[in-house]
């Protein structure tokens, strides 16, 4: 169903849903806490709702703090008795997720990596990263790492990369990950970092394999969410009879993070199965590739006083 991008809609939703493993037992996440980045609305307002009726105590990781209470508000009146926390951290800015990873002092049980941006141009944050690069690799990156303690402490638990079926296209660009080699193309940047997600979370997963932390990545399919309302009009136009709502986009981020027994580390998921990395071959990268993007991320979100890589 996926190669015909069927399975990406709300008919392959439906077509699934029957058959997938079954839901989370009700209270799977009872006394465990989560935090879920980009979660003022879309895909990260719908995985936190659904870790909160799990019993859940959520921490949603926003820029716009106003923005956070609105929807912890409204995720409170939809679960009685949820335990919301709102955090503010822009998480393509290391300095901010520096700070507000190092001030967390409880162990976490569940980290989802959500947050996402898709400018019309090219950006760069304070820093000088690119501004999609930042956010959807160097800052969850950074965070992982400065979490794993906290991660460790709670153990078992689970790290989720949001990615995205767009990621297919594209292979892991090594050689120009701040995009300033070649003209810039919002979907086209996009897709590479979600790639690049991917690749990332298995090499975590691979980090973590020996310890009671599993990572994994997964794509939503086509959800209607604000994101793809600001950034993709005319796909939102064409599509829209077939979008899958939030919460069916953020089913296997709430399944991934509760379900028992955890599912094996590593892998791509998507409604609920793992699914293939690659339909491309042009879109495989090497080992060394892969090395080589680890030690990248790495150097770019060492600190002042980090040891080198």
């Amino acid at each position: 169903m996926d190669r015909t991008l069927l399975g990406y809609s709300s008919l392959g939703y439906a077509a699934r849903r029957g058959f997938w493993p079954p839901d989370p037992p009700p209270g799977a996440l009872t006394g465990k806490t989560a935090i879920v980045t980009g979660a003022k609305g879309g895909l990260g307002k719908a995985a936190a709702l659904g870790l909160a009726r799990l019993g859940a105590r959520v921490r949603i990781v926003v820029r716009d703090a106003a923005g956070g209470r609105t929807a912890a508000d409204e995720i409170a009146r939809a679960v009685a008795g949820a335990q919301i926390v709102v955090d503010e951290c822009d998480v393509s800015l290391l300095s901010d997720v520096r700070r507000y990873a190092t001030g967390i002092d409880e162990p976490i049980h569940v980290l989802v990596h959500n947050a996402g941006v898709m400018p019309p141009e090219r950006r760069e944050t304070a820093e000088g990263n690119e501004l999609m690069l930042a956010t959807h690799v160097l800052g969850p990156h950074l965070m992982t790492a400065l979490l794993e303690p906290r991660l460790a402490a709670a153990a078992p638990s689970r790290v989720i990369w949001v990615s995205s079926g767009g990621m297919y296209g594209q292979r892991l660009r090594v050689d120009d990950p701040q995009y300033r080699d070649s003209a810039y193309q919002p979907a086209t940047g996009y897709a590479r970092t979600k790639r690049m997600q991917v690749v990332l979370a298995g090499l975590w997963a691979q980090r973590l394999h020996e310890t009671s932390i599993a990572v994994y990545s997964m794509h939503p399919g086509w959800s209607d969410t604000p994101g793809v309302a600001a950034s993709l009009p005319r796909f939102r136009a064409l599509a829209r009879p077939v979008l899958r709502t939030p919460e069916q986009g953020a089913d296997t981020i709430v399944w991934l993070a509760a379900s028992t027994p955890a599912p094996a580390g590593g892998g791509f998921w998507h409604d609920r199965a793992a699914r293939p990395q690659y339909y491309l071959p042009s879109t495989r990268e090497t080992a060394e590739d892969r090395a080589a993007f680890w030690d990248a991320c790495q150097r770019a979100t060492a600190g002042p006083g980090d040891a080198a890589p």
